[in-house]
């Protein structure tokens, strides 16, 4: 009988959370494909939020379906991987679960952390000001969705050690 292949693995969370350092080294140590999930916006998503308008749910419509697209395939060709995308909403991670087998890691932290982050990062199209439209439409992981949540708030190494904590099986 032939293993199933190893899970998708989405790192979610908002602006600033460390979604694109946690999914690159998991997926470096992992030995898999990296997907930055931001850089299948369209270009009119990354200008609308360049100039601090928080996107639609229709906006989002055509990115999820990008990433569903890029989950099936590297699903269906064995290789599994890891993308980093915010995933806000439940229906958000309901639409990128239907592509596919995915796990989702959701790194969590404070608005106030995710603040002070965000005002020291640059050459990024995430303006500060869009960081409280996140929060503010924020579904958590919920108990009966496939996935584990850590806290945001140490060092990278220190997340990444809270992660191989909670890393499905047959993902390592």
């Amino acid at each position: 009988m032939e293993a199933p292949a190893p899970p998708i693995l989405v790192v979610m969370g908002v602006s600033s959370s460390g979604k694109s350092t946690v999914a690159a080294r998991l997926a470096s140590r992992l030995g898999v494909p990296f997907l930055e999930g931001d850089r299948l916006h369209s270009p009119e998503n990354l200008e609308k939020m360049s100039s601090g308008t928080a996107l639609t749910d229709l906006d989002r419509e055509p990115w999820l379906d990008a990433l569903a697209a890029w989950i099936r395939r590297n699903e269906r060709s064995g290789r599994g991987g890891v993308v980093s995308c915010s995933a806000l909403k439940r229906s958000y991670r309901a639409r990128l679960r239907s592509a596919g087998r995915v796990w989702f890691l959701y790194l969590a932290l404070t608005p106030e952390l995710a603040a002070r982050r965000i005002a020291r990062r640059t050459g990024h199209f995430m303006p500060p000001g869009l960081l409280e439209s996140q929060f503010e439409i924020l579904e958590p992981l919920e108990p009966d969705e496939w996935g584990a949540t850590v806290s945001a708030a140490g060092t990278v190494d220190e997340v990444m050690a809270a992660v191989d904590t909670v890393l499905p099986r047959g993902a390592d």
